[in-house]
């Protein structure tokens, strides 16, 4: 028999008795009655009966715990001077456990009658080791039958997480990469050893790249220094390549850049675009008018800037280059012999419109106008305070921004933004000229501040007039955003009425259009039909005027600049280190060479004059908010 003198260790007896302990006796140092129970019972007892009346409950907030030793007796509030301690749970194999507070401490002498005995039906394990009471744990006791959730983390934290993120491709097997050196080799031995730069096209398919890769991949590999490729000088760039570089996005930057950087400049899209005008079947015409090659090639740099390079840093990388259609267009280039089917970048129509509207706003002819040449656009359809926000440095940078002046880069993007509000780098556009604090948000007065010239505008021409107040709610209405008070740029690219949204404040040719017609009327358009931008829309429309106005081949010929312009000087000076003066001869009289072309084995420099001015030249000291929440893409 165990003697079991105080209420909570008859408690935690019970507990243990059931869970085939051994208990040994309690020594309370002040229980008022002893009560004596079996000691290898292992079936339930009724209750005892307590001499207060009722069992006393057992306060574990104020329990103390000890590891290592017996804690010192507490009388609880009901007044007895009961001792509970909870035992560690799911102690590690291998660990010393604690001792029980119902184990005898070392100054209490154990009695004979409570020496500890094994429960029937159990077995002991001589090898396992032994509790502190001295008996086996059991099976559903050990820490190891039912693991715990905080176990389960810690063994999931040594877990090998596989490699998900790859800067330069995923990488090929080392297999895979001397076949496609190999398939290079058996190339030049067909072609003799040499390769020049006339008969790439078999090289550009065993190395299972796009056509128009060519000329950047030509000089890469060293091409321009002789003239042509060996198949050793050919053979160690591309094992570089391939061994480095284990996608097309990473490939097109390593070649376009010669492995000096991983983002895109400018300049680096000078020799491909050039190789295009020169080889692309849809472009023969072009090649007689070499005043236009540098404008065209400038036209399509601008426009893939502002397609792809979304975070207005003037540098393609690597992320921006795989969320864009870029590589999928040039892939394109060697498919459609009408360049003008392609509408992405390399559109002749879309550069005619471009040039055309620029030529007609800049009436000294030096490829720069300022705001008051800009006014004129449109038949002065845009606000004057819309057009000081752009000379502002809001979309501008560089030092044209500090002369107050704007380049033809910087038109391209403003001439896209405002025919096509619709696209994203549009939104961005016009929501930096409107955002006059740049916090990111376009508030009531600022909004004011534009509509404020709108009506003076409309009360000067004698059109009715709509409040500021009602215009408010009805704009209100339609962006829905979610501040409330506030329209923030994220609420903007919701809307799909942002034409009608930016028209309202600073267009006063487009709203009085947008008046008096269906705003839905596009959008049914839209479903019927497939989807057509409205730049698209604009420059077809626009391209056939021109034509039918002007004449086209006349209209060119009276176009062209008598003197060296900044974009063909720059352009010529990369590619060719020669600069053309008017293409002709002395005597009016054309030469009939390639005079005035670019030299495809010339090398390409680093920098180029003109493109240091441009839009995409940031000034890294111009505070700018396109970090912000809103311009993360």
């Amino acid at each position: 028999m165990v003697n079991v003198r105080c209420v909570a260790c008859l408690v935690k007896y019970r507990v243990l008795a059931a869970k085939n302990h051994n208990l040994l006796e309690c020594h309370g140092p002040n229980s008022a009655q002893w009560y004596q129970i079996p000691a290898n019972t292992t079936t339930r007892h009724p209750p005892p009966k307590f001499p207060h009346g009722r069992a006393p409950s057992v306060t574990r907030k104020n329990t103390p715990k000890f590891t290592h030793r017996a804690p010192k007796s507490r009388p609880s509030k009901r007044g007895n001077n009961s001792t509970y301690v909870r035992e560690k749970e799911n102690a590690r194999p291998g660990s010393s456990s604690p001792i029980s507070p119902l184990s005898p401490t070392p100054s209490t002498p154990i009695s004979p009658q409570t020496t500890p005995t094994i429960t029937p039906g159990l077995t002991q394990n001589s090898s396992a080791p032994s509790s502190p009471l001295g008996a086996s744990p059991s099976p559903l006791q050990s820490p190891r039958g039912i693991p715990s959730l905080r176990r389960h983390n810690k063994t999931t934290k040594n877990l090998l997480i596989p490699r998900f993120y790859y800067p330069m491709g995923r990488p090929t097997t080392q297999l895979n990469q001397e076949e496609a050196v190999t398939l290079t080799t058996t190339v030049f031995r067909e072609e003799g050893g040499q390769i020049t730069r006339d008969n790439m096209e078999p090289l550009m398919r065993a190395c299972q790249l796009p056509l128009y890769w060519k000329a950047p991949l030509f000089i890469a590999a060293g091409g321009d220094k002789l003239g042509y490729l060996t198949q050793e000088q050919f053979t160690d760039y591309w094992s570089r390549v391939v061994s480095t570089c284990h996608d097309a996005s990473s490939r097109f930057v390593r070649i376009l850049t010669r492995g000096v950087r991983n983002y895109l400049q400018p300049e680096d899209f000078l020799s491909m675009i050039q190789d295009v005008v020169d080889t692309h079947p849809g472009l023969t015409f072009l090649k007689e008018a070499t005043e236009f090659h540098s404008r065209y090639v400038h036209t399509v740099i601008a426009r893939i800037y502002y397609c792809v390079n979304r975070s207005w840093s003037g540098r393609i990388t690597l992320p921006e280059l795989r969320r864009s259609n870029l590589l999928q267009v040039i892939s394109y280039l060697e498919e459609e012999e009408d360049i003008n089917q392609i509408t992405d970048y390399f559109s002749y129509e879309h550069f005619y419109v471009i040039y055309c509207k620029f030529w007609e706003l800049d009436t000294d002819h030096d490829l720069f106008i300022d705001n008051h040449d800009l006014a004129k656009h449109n038949e002065r359809a845009l606000s004057w305070r819309m057009i000081e926000r752009i000379f502002s440095g809001a979309v501008t940078r560089g030092r044209l921004q500090k002369q107050d002046r704007m380049g033809y880069q910087e038109f391209v993007w403003f001439l896209i933004s405002e025919e096509d509000k619709r696209h994203p780098t549009a939104i961005e556009y016009w929501f930096r000229c409107m955002d006059l604090d740049g916090d990111g948000y376009l508030s009531m007065y600022e909004l004011e501040y534009f509509y404020e010239e709108q009506l003076q505008r409309m009360e000067a021409l004698g059109i009715e007039t709509l409040p500021f107040h009602d215009c408010l709610c009805q704009m209100l209405d339609m962006v829905r955003p979610e501040a409330g008070d506030k329209i923030s740029l994220r609420d903007l690219k919701k809307c799909r009425m942002t034409p009608i949204f930016f028209d309202t404040f600073f267009n006063l040719e487009k709203y009085l259009d947008h008046e008096q017609r269906d705003p839905f009327a596009s959008h049914r358009a839209e479903d019927d039909g497939p989807e057509v931008s409205d730049w698209d829309r604009y420059a077809a429309e626009e391209y056939e005027l021109l034509v039918a106005e002007e004449g086209g081949a006349d209209h060119q010929d009276d176009m062209f600049y008598p003197d060296e312009d900044e974009l063909s000087m720059g352009c010529e000076d990369v590619l060719d280190g020669r600069v053309v003066v008017d293409g002709n001869n002395g005597d009016g009289s054309s030469d009939g060479s390639n005079g005035g072309s670019l030299s495809k084995h010339s090398p390409l420099s680093a920098t180029v004059t003109n493109l240091a001015a441009d839009a995409m030249d940031v000034d890294d000291e111009y505070p700018d908010y396109a970090d912000s929440d809103d311009y993360q893409y």
